[in-house]
């Protein structure tokens, strides 16, 4: 049994944050119903990169957020349309949507509307700048968040201009903070016997991140300033160049620095009392960067990795996309599964990283075809004909 077998989620949301949350949720346990436009679908079913197979073309974008769901077909601008939400809703214990403020409730499924068929619902809405406030109206996407939320002031190197990271962080995050909503009302609804509806900021969600940013602020006044790969508050933290031209992250305290500068040969640096303290080496930044760097040029990536191992000190390669595939522990922790589709054949996608003891593991599913169980769902769940659902289609409701 996985952890969240009988669990039921309504899942209206599209594109990335709200649809990694619900794959995650389904994979362990909980049946996700993804509903979709009629023809078009969800909009990342034609986003690159497009993988092909014997029997057709499907989105890797698309395969990347919506596995292990079920797909129905609704069009929600239909009277018809509206009714099977809400029939759909009366037996589910989440509704998931991230359409723009109220544009739900123009077709009678905003929170209090589906609260009337299910008062114990848990109805999460995801919007970019929350329900409420002057940002409340406004459109935005991952790097707008990003931007505003404080992230890109934060990521560059010293002196350069604002970077976003290389994945889409503010919708990712926000995923994960959903399905911490999620599985946070769930758990109340269960102690306290009633639902509740979450109004989530993608905006929110990454002020929320700042953090170690913020604490830094709130004490000291100050506005973080881009660092590259170094830590404000710590040295060495930092990536530093190796002689083969690769990269290496060393982020180490007090009790690593003689056996770093050890390993390094910096044996005067090894035995300075007052360089073993690190609000000595943060003053002393660059004059220390610049010494560490100058040994660790001296060294290839994979001898430095192992005597970093060998001495104890937190370091790690920067690896890339492909070297973390082909990485011997990855294979061994099982990151990467493989599910078998019917248009594309086999295809390998990133495991939901939990190892239950307790529970079965998360299990890979594959992702749905478009509205591949509008009929099962239609049928199994409210108890529709052939002919009722042929009725649907020609109305264009499903």
């Amino acid at each position: 049994m996985r952890p969240l077998e009988g669990l039921k989620i309504l899942d209206l949301s599209r594109v990335l944050a709200c649809p990694f949350a619900s794959m995650i949720l389904a994979e362990m346990g909980a049946q996700v119903i993804k509903v979709e436009q009629p023809v078009t679908g969800d909009e990342t079913r034609h986003f690159e990169p497009r993988v092909t197979g014997e029997n057709g073309s499907e989105s890797a974008y698309f395969f990347a957020f919506n596995r292990s769901k079920q797909s129905i077909t609704v069009n929600l601008r239909t009277p018809e349309g509206q009714k099977i939400i809400r029939d759909l809703a009366r037996e589910a214990d989440v509704f998931l949507e991230n359409f723009p403020v109220d544009t739900l409730k123009k077709y009678s499924l905003h929170y209090d509307a589906i609260r009337e068929h299910n008062s114990d619902i848990v109805y999460v809405s995801c919007t970019g700048f929350g329900m409420t406030g002057p940002y409340a109206p406004r459109k935005g996407y991952d790097t707008v968040f990003q931007a505003m939320g404080g992230i890109m002031s934060l990521t560059g190197e010293r002196g350069g201009g604002p970077v976003k990271p290389g994945l889409p962080v503010a919708d990712l995050t926000s995923g994960l903070w959903v399905v911490i909503a999620i599985l946070t009302a769930v758990v109340g609804k269960d102690r306290s016997g009633h639902g509740c509806h979450v109004d989530f900021s993608m905006f929110d969600g990454q002020v929320g991140l700042l953090s170690l940013a913020a604490a830094r602020y709130f004490t000291l006044g100050e506005v973080p300033a881009r660092l590259g790969t170094e830590h404000p508050g710590r040295v060495p933290s930092a990536a530093f160049e190796c002689a083969d031209g690769r990269w290496v992250q060393i982020t180490g305290s007090d009790q690593h620095w003689k056996p770093l500068c050890e390993l390094l040969g910096l044996d005067q640096w090894a035995q300075d009392e007052v360089l073993a303290k690190n609000i000595e080496r943060v003053k002393r930044r660059d004059e220390v960067m610049h010494g560490l760097q100058q040994a660790i040029g001296k060294l290839e990536r994979a001898r430095l990795c192992q005597l970093c191992d060998e001495r104890g000190v937190p370091a790690g390669p920067i690896l890339s996309v492909d070297e973390i595939f082909a990485d011997a522990h990855v294979a061994s922790r099982e990151l990467v599964q493989r599910f078998a589709h019917p248009q594309v054949g086999e295809f390998e996608g990133i495991a939901v990283p939990f190892k239950f003891t307790g529970y079965d593991d998360p299990v890979m599913g594959r992702p749905p075809l478009l509205g591949e169980h509008t009929d099962h769902i239609l049928m199994e769940k409210l108890g529709l004909t052939q002919e009722q659902i042929q009725g649907l289609r020609q109305l264009k409701a499903i």
